[in-house]
Protein backbone atom coordinates (compact mmCIF):
# COMPACT_ATOMS: atom_id res chain seq x y z
CA UNK A 1 0.00 0.00 0.00
CA UNK A 2 1.21 3.46 -0.79
CA UNK A 3 0.67 6.47 1.40
CA UNK A 4 -1.82 7.84 -1.13
CA UNK A 5 -3.78 4.56 -1.15
CA UNK A 6 -4.00 4.62 2.65
CA UNK A 7 -5.07 8.25 2.72
CA UNK A 8 -7.69 7.65 0.04
CA UNK A 9 -9.05 4.58 1.83
CA UNK A 10 -9.32 6.20 5.27
CA UNK A 11 -10.55 9.57 3.98
CA UNK A 12 -13.30 7.67 2.15
CA UNK A 13 -14.77 6.35 5.40
CA UNK A 14 -17.86 8.13 6.74
CA UNK A 15 -17.21 11.34 8.66
CA UNK A 16 -13.41 11.29 8.36
CA UNK A 17 -11.39 14.47 8.38
CA UNK A 18 -7.86 13.95 7.02
CA UNK A 19 -5.40 16.65 8.06
CA UNK A 20 -2.19 16.93 6.03
CA UNK A 21 0.04 19.56 7.65
CA UNK A 22 2.15 21.59 5.23
CA UNK A 23 4.30 24.71 5.21
CA UNK A 24 2.35 27.89 5.75
CA UNK A 25 -0.69 26.37 7.43
CA UNK A 26 0.38 27.13 11.01
CA UNK A 27 1.20 23.53 11.93
CA UNK A 28 4.51 22.53 13.51
CA UNK A 29 7.20 21.85 10.93
CA UNK A 30 7.83 18.35 12.26
CA UNK A 31 4.29 17.32 11.26
CA UNK A 32 4.64 18.45 7.63
CA UNK A 33 4.19 15.54 5.25
CA UNK A 34 2.31 13.39 7.75
CA UNK A 35 -1.44 12.73 7.83
CA UNK A 36 -3.81 12.65 10.80
CA UNK A 37 -7.28 11.09 10.63
CA UNK A 38 -10.12 12.23 12.88
CA UNK A 39 -13.73 11.21 13.08
CA UNK A 40 -15.25 14.65 12.53
CA UNK A 41 -18.56 14.57 10.65
CA UNK A 42 -18.85 18.36 10.98
CA UNK A 43 -15.48 18.83 9.24
CA UNK A 44 -13.85 20.58 12.21
CA UNK A 45 -10.83 19.22 14.06
CA UNK A 46 -12.16 17.89 17.36
CA UNK A 47 -10.83 19.76 20.38
CA UNK A 48 -11.32 16.81 22.72
CA UNK A 49 -10.33 13.86 20.54
CA UNK A 50 -7.07 12.45 19.25
CA UNK A 51 -6.68 11.10 15.72
CA UNK A 52 -7.77 7.49 15.33
CA UNK A 53 -4.99 6.84 12.83
CA UNK A 54 -1.94 8.59 11.42
CA UNK A 55 0.59 8.14 8.67
CA UNK A 56 4.06 9.35 9.63
CA UNK A 57 6.95 9.75 7.25
CA UNK A 58 9.79 10.49 9.62
CA UNK A 59 11.15 9.82 13.07
CA UNK A 60 9.79 11.98 15.87
CA UNK A 61 11.81 12.79 18.99
CA UNK A 62 11.60 9.74 21.27
CA UNK A 63 10.10 7.66 18.47
CA UNK A 64 13.03 6.51 16.38
CA UNK A 65 12.70 2.71 16.76
CA UNK A 66 10.92 2.21 13.43
CA UNK A 67 13.85 3.83 11.58
CA UNK A 68 11.59 6.01 9.45
CA UNK A 69 14.65 7.89 8.26
CA UNK A 70 15.23 5.13 5.67
CA UNK A 71 14.34 6.06 2.08
CA UNK A 72 10.69 5.49 1.10
CA UNK A 73 9.73 4.39 4.61
CA UNK A 74 6.56 5.38 6.47
CA UNK A 75 4.43 3.98 9.26
CA UNK A 76 0.67 3.68 9.64
CA UNK A 77 -0.39 4.09 13.28
CA UNK A 78 -3.81 2.78 14.32
CA UNK A 79 -5.77 3.26 17.56
CA UNK A 80 -6.91 -0.33 17.33
CA UNK A 81 -8.39 -0.74 20.77
CA UNK A 82 -7.74 -3.40 23.38
CA UNK A 83 -9.35 -6.38 21.63
CA UNK A 84 -7.54 -5.92 18.32
CA UNK A 85 -4.31 -5.16 20.15
CA UNK A 86 -4.52 -8.44 22.07
CA UNK A 87 -5.43 -10.34 18.90
CA UNK A 88 -2.34 -9.03 17.09
CA UNK A 89 0.21 -8.97 19.90
CA UNK A 90 -0.94 -11.76 22.22
CA UNK A 91 -0.98 -9.48 25.26
CA UNK A 92 -2.96 -6.58 26.71
CA UNK A 93 -1.70 -3.09 25.88
CA UNK A 94 -0.15 -2.38 29.28
CA UNK A 95 1.32 -5.87 29.74
CA UNK A 96 4.88 -6.66 28.71
CA UNK A 97 5.34 -8.59 25.48
CA UNK A 98 6.50 -12.18 25.76
CA UNK A 99 8.70 -11.62 22.72
CA UNK A 100 9.79 -8.40 21.12
CA UNK A 101 9.08 -7.68 17.47
CA UNK A 102 11.55 -5.46 15.66
CA UNK A 103 9.74 -2.09 15.42
CA UNK A 104 11.52 -1.38 12.13
CA UNK A 105 10.25 -4.59 10.46
CA UNK A 106 8.25 -3.82 7.35
CA UNK A 107 4.90 -5.31 6.33
CA UNK A 108 4.32 -6.52 9.91
CA UNK A 109 1.61 -5.54 12.40
CA UNK A 110 3.36 -4.50 15.62
CA UNK A 111 2.55 -2.77 18.88
CA UNK A 112 3.25 0.92 18.33
CA UNK A 113 6.75 1.52 19.71
CA UNK A 114 5.62 4.50 21.81
CA UNK A 115 1.81 4.27 22.10
CA UNK A 116 1.42 0.50 22.34
CA UNK A 117 0.45 0.84 26.01
CA UNK A 118 -2.57 2.86 24.83
CA UNK A 119 -3.67 0.10 22.44
CA UNK A 120 -2.11 1.47 19.27
CA UNK A 121 -0.80 -0.84 16.56
CA UNK A 122 1.49 0.13 13.70
CA UNK A 123 2.69 -1.13 10.32
CA UNK A 124 5.86 0.08 8.65
CA UNK A 125 5.38 0.08 4.88
CA UNK A 126 2.25 -2.08 4.67
CA UNK A 127 2.57 -4.56 1.84
CA UNK A 128 1.09 -7.79 0.58
CA UNK A 129 0.95 -9.48 4.02
CA UNK A 130 -0.59 -6.56 5.87
CA UNK A 131 -2.75 -4.70 3.35
CA UNK A 132 -5.99 -6.52 4.23
CA UNK A 133 -5.33 -6.52 8.00
CA UNK A 134 -4.35 -2.83 7.91
CA UNK A 135 -7.58 -1.94 6.14
CA UNK A 136 -9.61 -3.93 8.67
CA UNK A 137 -7.78 -2.36 11.60
CA UNK A 138 -8.34 1.10 10.13
CA UNK A 139 -12.06 0.35 9.74
CA UNK A 140 -12.19 -0.85 13.36
CA UNK A 141 -10.36 2.25 14.62
CA UNK A 142 -12.78 4.42 12.64
CA UNK A 143 -15.72 2.58 14.22
CA UNK A 144 -14.29 3.09 17.72
CA UNK A 145 -13.72 6.80 17.04
CA UNK A 146 -17.24 7.19 15.70
CA UNK A 147 -18.67 5.43 18.76
CA UNK A 148 -16.71 7.71 21.13
CA UNK A 149 -17.90 10.76 19.18
CA UNK A 150 -21.53 9.62 19.37
CA UNK A 151 -21.29 8.91 23.12
CA UNK A 152 -19.83 12.39 23.74
CA UNK A 153 -22.49 14.02 21.58
CA UNK A 154 -25.21 12.10 23.40
CA UNK A 155 -23.90 13.05 26.83
CA UNK A 156 -23.81 16.76 25.96
CA UNK A 157 -27.45 16.78 24.84
CA UNK A 158 -28.70 15.44 28.15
Amino acid sequence: MTIDEIISFVAGLDGVLAIRPAPGDGTPEISWGDTFFYYAPDGAIPTTAQPFATVVTKNYPGDEASCLDRPDTFRVNIAAGKEAFIQWTGHAPREPASSEVDPSATDTVIAHPVYGAAGWLAVVNPGERTEAPARELLRAAHHLARSRHERRAESTTR
